[in-house]
């Protein structure tokens, strides 16, 4: 019985280590192996064997839902295929050398919770369709040449608590509906080319705990809204080209103390009032 017992559980996991996923999603992961040059990956796939054993893939139910192959010098483009992962839940590129653009139709990943492929070299502009992706937490594109405006209707992505996208090219103002993602606690726009106001509904992102939007060309009054975002720990606004007033308590709270770019383009530190009711910081 003993002998049985063995042989069945052999089998048993003699199965489950060559269970595969099916040929679209196989497809799918050579053609990302081959199109970012899977022979010089620091760790590399060996296609021979079963997926299940392929570094940094995770498969639930013989389906692709994690991809984490950050800072294994992935040289390439993301091709269209991996569009065919339809499972997939995390997709992390972090760290390598990927170039080309996101793929316009990304959005088709549906059950996609983590999208990270900053510092790479990616350009071209975010994918309208990636505000399709109605349970993406975690957005991070940050540190590549990424450009064009930010999407108008990101604010769908309404389970998003991490949006960064720091160090890129983007331009144009910060859409109305960014404001409606009350989930959101880190927002880090800063060194790209934004224009436009920071709008007074701010107030509306009740999570939020860090902003940066240091290094752009923003212009117009601070909003004073800001200071009844109580979980807010973190915020760098400076190096824009905001003016009017301010209140002490927020220019406190500001890494560099509201130091904007006038109109001259010198660097000026804004004064702050010691008035009890009246904390305000002006440009001089």
């Amino acid at each position: 019985m003993r002998n049985i017992t063995t042989l069945f559980l052999t089998l048993l996991f003699s199965f489950s280590m060559f269970a595969d996923v099916s040929q679209s999603e196989k497809d799918a992961l050579v053609k990302l192996y081959q199109s970012t040059n899977g022979d010089q990956w620091k760790v590399k796939w060996d296609l021979a064997s079963p997926i299940s054993t392929w570094h940094g893939v995770t498969l639930q139910d013989d389906k692709v839902i994690s991809i984490a192959l950050d800072n294994n010098n992935l040289i390439g483009e993301i091709p269209e295929e991996i569009l065919n992962l339809v499972s997939l839940q995390k997709l992390d590129l972090h760290k390598n050398q990927i170039s080309g653009i996101i793929p316009s139709s990304i959005g088709k990943l549906k059950e996609m919770k983590v999208l990270n492929l900053s510092f790479n070299r990616l350009s071209g502009t975010i994918p309208s369709s990636i505000c399709e992706m109605s349970n993406l937490k975690d957005l991070e594109l940050y540190m590549n040449a990424i450009s064009g405006e930010l999407p108008t209707q990101i604010g769908a992505l309404n389970q998003l608590e991490t949006l960064s996208l720091f160090n890129n090219e983007i331009v144009g103002q910060i859409p109305t509906s960014l404001y409606e993602i009350k989930t959101l606690k880190t927002l880090l726009l800063n060194s790209n080319k934004l224009s436009g106001g920071l709008s007074s509904e701010v107030v509306n992102m009740t999570s939020l705990e860090n902003l940066s939007l240091f290094d752009n060309k923003m212009i117009g009054q601070i909003p004073f809204e800001l200071e009844k975002l109580d979980k807010l720990k973190e915020m760098n606004i400076s190096y824009n080209m905001f003016n009017g007033l301010t209140s002490r308590n927020l220019a406190v709270l500001d890494t560099l103390n509201m130091t904007m770019i006038n109109d001259k383009g010198v660097a000026v530190l804004l004064e702050v009032s010691t008035g009890k009711n009246t904390a305000i910081a002006s440009e001089d």
